[in-house]
């Protein structure tokens, strides 16, 4: 009798050691997915790549110089704190409460002559933005140089999320295959865009035209953006990029700003460590509560990177070359 409660008792003992095991296993499993997969830490502080201040301290051209802002949110600033955080609004002057290493660091500081419109509506796509360049962009002076900047395309992916069937701009959801004229139309629209947009400055105009971000960090599983799941989705993304890069590559005056590349990492795996995007310096998410948008930090790093674009293409700093050389990168 001793011998079977013996036996009964451990193996008690091992059911509990398994139970406590398994437990065990499932907090530390609960705790590693809510740090690496749910919690997503916007952190504080500059984000983005460093801009050369030295390229901000006399002037550009004493040219009258307008800055066209064309686009969707991104450009027009949803997701900033304030109208003054913006990218467009800080390419131009400083807030209030700029960091110290960019005190100085806009536009405004290197060109005297300085006008600029802001033309981008939230929610747009770009067959809006080819009929607002139409409608809106009027032919300026053969004195006025331009600085135009562009955020489009994203609209056209993301559209309906999922709740209606695809459709051209609107396409969440889309197979490669079914997609494929929306590409194509998208190019040729993008064409449109860009050669009226030169035609509408006969003194010269340079476009900074960014292509588009990836909120997974190039996983492409929609699902980690409350999203639904889009099989294609990822490769549909990149051939929207490639389009944007091949009208850019047409063009001598058309420069890609990689927003892609700046972004990838800060998305919604930002926190995983073991993913080639990671960015140990500053894991963090720069994404609006909204997830198409930036949020502030996100803004700071596209105006950075813009600056970066323009200070790297722009002839109206062609002046600095002998002194600085060719930027990189």
């Amino acid at each position: 009798m001793g011998g079977f409660v013996d036996t009964m008792g451990t193996k008690g003992q091992k059911r509990l050691r398994l139970i406590l095991a398994v437990g065990v296993l499932l907090i530390i499993g609960s705790v590693f997915y809510i740090r690496f997969f749910l919690v997503r830490p916007i952190g504080s502080g500059p984000a983005g790549p460093r801009v050369d201040a030295s390229y901000f301290t006399q002037p550009w051209t004493d040219r009258p110089v307008k800055v066209v802002g064309i686009g969707d949110s991104i450009t027009a600033g949803l997701g900033a704190d304030t109208p003054d955080h913006s990218f467009f609004n800080r390419l131009l002057r400083n807030p209030a409460d700029e960091f110290d290493e960019m005190r100085n660091v806009c536009l405004s500081a290197v060109i005297p002559n300085l006008e600029f419109e802001n033309l981008a509506v939230s929610g747009s796509t770009s067959e809006q933005h080819l009929d607002t360049i139409r409608e809106r962009l009027i032919p300026q002076n053969p004195d006025v140089f331009g600085l135009v900047v562009i955020t489009t395309g994203g609209n056209d992916l993301i559209h309906s999320y999922g709740r209606r069937p695809p459709e051209e701009c609107a396409m969440y959801g889309a197979t490669l295959d079914q997609s494929a004229p929306w590409i194509d139309r998208f190019g040729k629209r993008l064409d449109a865009i860009l050669d009226t947009i030169t035609a509408r400055f006969p003194g010269g105009c340079e476009i900074y035209l960014a292509n588009i971000y990836d909120p997974t960090d190039g996983v492409g599983d929609a699902p980690s953006i409350y999203l639904p799941h889009w099989p294609d989705g990822l490769e549909i993304h990149s051939r929207y990029n490639d389009v944007i890069a091949a009208c850019a590559a047409r063009r001598p005056n058309t420069h890609v700003v990689p927003l892609y590349a700046t972004f990838l990492g800060h998305g919604s795996h930002c926190r995983q460590f073991w993913r080639s995007t990671y960015d140990s310096s500053d894991p963090t998410y720069w994404y609006f509560q909204n997830i198409e948008d930036p949020n502030d930090r996100g803004y700071d790093a596209i105006r950075r990177v813009f600056l970066n674009t323009i200070v790297k293409n722009s002839a109206l700093v062609s002046s600095f070359d002998s002194v600085h050389g060719q930027l990189g990168g």
